[in-house]
């Protein structure tokens, strides 16, 4: 169905008050209506003003078109699975279908619900309208990725009163973030948004998780990329190294002819994957050769006489093009 947005047909903030969306209503009727608006459009606004009226002007209602959440004036939507069972066990028969049906029908049953309860002399059920999810960016270091943390929130949140309007409340609270959570995860905590209205459930705290930047490690997932700069006598002769890691420092074997940009892996040494014990990520070391900044006299004379007695050719798949070249 297509999203119409209320509040904005009426020109109120979503915090409005009773007697905002009245004193609203009241100005636009007078302008849109047919007999008095000349305006070619007029008809149209006026029967969307009365629709908007409608809906917020009551309490229960409004309290669920808001659980519809914002979307753009007229983008396609459908109701979150909690809406729509709430609303079909209630209104709808237990069809859970929203197929061809329009904002506006939606409400209209509150309506027809309420006077057939009127005229059977039963007291209606309320819809039980499931609380507001809420979503806040969390940004945590590597280090508390790699062992779990406890992070202080503080949220302002949209509460309705007694009287159907909206007011914002300060919520602080902890959470705990477990181990092993990485860029981009999205972390759900059960009950902690919106308060539930008429029964329903309370809605949901989603946490954005993000990783400050580090300064040796790469995240890729649960791996973890970290430059390992190394003498050149190393990368010919191999050497044992000492790596830094998450859990503390290990010791890595270079092998024998190692090339600049070569990965080497060590396994279980990235961040742990949360409920997989034992089955981390990995930590591969890139493997960067650099030369000293100087030289002794000694060392340029080693290198000298390496340069003279070596038959390694690096340009060697250079021939073919100078060759052709010439």
């Amino acid at each position: 169905m297509k999203y119409k947005d209320y509040y904005e047909i009426l020109g109120l903030k979503r915090d409005a008050s009773e007697d905002d969306i009245k004193k609203a209503y009241r100005r636009l009727a007078r302008k849109y209506h047919p007999d008095v608006s000349k305006e070619s459009e007029g008809e149209a606004k006026f029967k969307d003003v009365s629709e908007a009226y409608q809906t917020l002007k009551d309490k229960e209602k409004r309290a669920a078109y808001d659980q519809l959440g914002s979307h753009r004036p007229g983008e396609e939507f459908a109701p979150s699975q909690d809406w729509a069972e709430a609303f079909n066990t209630h209104f709808n028969g237990g069809e859970s279908s929203f197929e061809g049906a329009d904002l506006s029908d939606l409400f209209a049953h509150f309506a027809r619900h309420r006077a057939g309860n009127a005229a059977s002399g039963r007291q209606g059920a309320a819809l039980p309208i499931a609380g507001q999810d809420f979503e806040v960016a969390v940004t945590i270091s590597l280090e508390e990725a790699f062992r779990g943390t406890q992070v202080a929130l503080k949220l302002d949140v949209p509460v309705h009163d007694q009287h159907g309007r909206i007011r914002r409340e300060a919520r602080a609270f902890e959470a705990r973030i477990p181990k092993g959570a990485t860029n981009g995860q999205r972390l759900r905590l059960r009950g902690q948004g919106g308060k539930g209205l008429n029964g329903g459930r309370d809605g949901d705290l989603y946490l954005n998780i993000s990783l400050n930047r580090h300064a040796l490690y790469r995240v890729d997932g649960h791996n973890l990329y970290l430059d390992l700069p190394i003498a050149p006598w190393e990368a010919a002769l191999g050497a044992a190294v000492t790596v830094p890691t998450l859990a503390g420092p290990v010791n890595l074997k270079v092998p024998p002819n190692t090339s600049s940009g070569q990965k080497l892996r060590l396994a279980k040494r990235g961040l742990p994957r949360p409920g997989e014990a034992g089955n981390e990520g990995d930590l591969f070391a890139i493997v960067n050769i650099v030369m000293p900044q100087t030289l002794s006299a000694r060392e340029t004379a080693l290198f000298k006489e390496l340069a003279e007695n070596s038959k390694f050719e690096p340009r060697q798949h250079f021939n073919k093009e100078i060759t052709h070249a010439n």
